[in-house]
């Protein structure tokens, strides 16, 4: 009888191991971490648009997420395990994630988001026609880059230095700051370029040009900041620097303000080419799409504790004001 009920008890669990094992696998390997409020912002909105194409996690599709904080070895390690599982299909968050995956796979699809340079970086033959494994969704255009400065000056006239915070390990920090030193002498601003690999050299880094005068600073796209942008803000506001940043995940958690395409977007956009995958579609024919909405986004709060003055017209161009 005890042998009977311990056989009962584990049916259902065996039931639904089997039931997994016949769903199709997606592979989900991001790099901010998993309890971070974009992170969940991102991931929900993935899968509310595969359930408007009829794939629920759970029930008749199985999602494997993955949070690498941006660890290149976890990330490589990570990449590994869901080729191997194996995904059918893995959605890419960032540039690194994506030269990690490639390095264990040219055969598993994959769908990329929030990745600038795809056909630079050698990823998608071009945007027309993929070719290969790999197709998805740009962050931005480089050209954009300038746009910081000028916000930064018109929020903040003052500023005559800006420090631009990059990551020295991405390939994308050199073009992202050709784009904002390009328009810095018509805004007459100094621009100093600031490479940083670990939280360590961001509160290094930031806390050095803060000794300056009439200083502000400009993060630039990348993972590292992605991952510590938390860590930005607080010393952003401990130092009294008027920041402008790349996304709204930034000035949502106390940050001036940003500019950039909707990052929450892309994943909804995403789960469309997912879903296509799934039903026999190849990457290599599905185009590369770019960003369909940039928005500006102005914590007022922050702008008070800075003493600074939003000007009107830059409040009534705003797509979210948060006070």
């Amino acid at each position: 009888m005890a042998l009977l009920g311990g056989a009962v008890a584990a049916w259902p669990l065996w039931v639904r191991a089997q039931q997994t094992d016949r769903m199709p696998r997606i592979g989900v390997i991001t790099n901010i971490a998993r309890n971070d409020p974009e992170s969940q912002s991102r991931n929900a909105a993935f899968e509310q648009a595969l359930e408007q194409v009829g794939r629920t996690n759970g029930r008749n599709v199985h999602i494997d997420y993955r949070w690498t904080l941006g660890d290149v070895e976890v990330t490589r390690k990570q990449a590994a395990e869901l080729v191997a599982l194996p995904a059918q299909v893995i959605l890419a968050v960032g540039a690194e994630v994506m030269s990690a995956l490639r390095q264990a796979t040219r055969t598993v699809p994959i769908v990329f988001v929030l990745v600038p340079d795809p056909v630079g970086a050698g990823f998608v033959e071009s945007l027309a026609h993929p070719g290969g494994n790999v197709t998805g969704f740009t962050t931005f255009e480089y050209g954009a880059s300038g746009k910081w400065l000028e916000l930064l000056k018109q929020i903040a006239p003052r500023v005559t230095q800006a420090a631009i915070i990059r990551d020295d390990t991405s390939a994308n920090g050199p073009a992202q700051f050709a784009a904002i030193q390009a328009v810095a002498p018509s805004l007459g601003v100094e621009v100093n370029p600031i490479g940083v690999r670990e939280p360590g050299d961001i509160e290094r880094a930031i806390t050095a040009f803060a000794r300056t005068s009439n200083r502000g600073l400009i993060v630039t796209g990348s993972a590292l900041a992605a991952v510590h942008h938390n860590l930005i803000v607080t010393l952003a506001a401990r130092y009294q620097l008027p920041a402008v940043y790349f996304g709204r995940f930034f000035v949502t958690a106390g940050g001036l303000t940003s500019y950039g395409p909707d990052h929450v977007d892309p994943f909804r956009r995403a789960a469309g080419y997912v879903d296509r995958i799934l039903r026999g579609e190849k990457p290599a024919d599905l185009p590369v799409q770019a960003p369909t909405k940039y928005e500006l986004v102005i914590n007022l709060k922050t702008a008070k504790a800075l003493g600074l003055e939003v000007p009107p017209t830059l409040l009534a161009r705003a797509d979210e004001v948060i006070e």
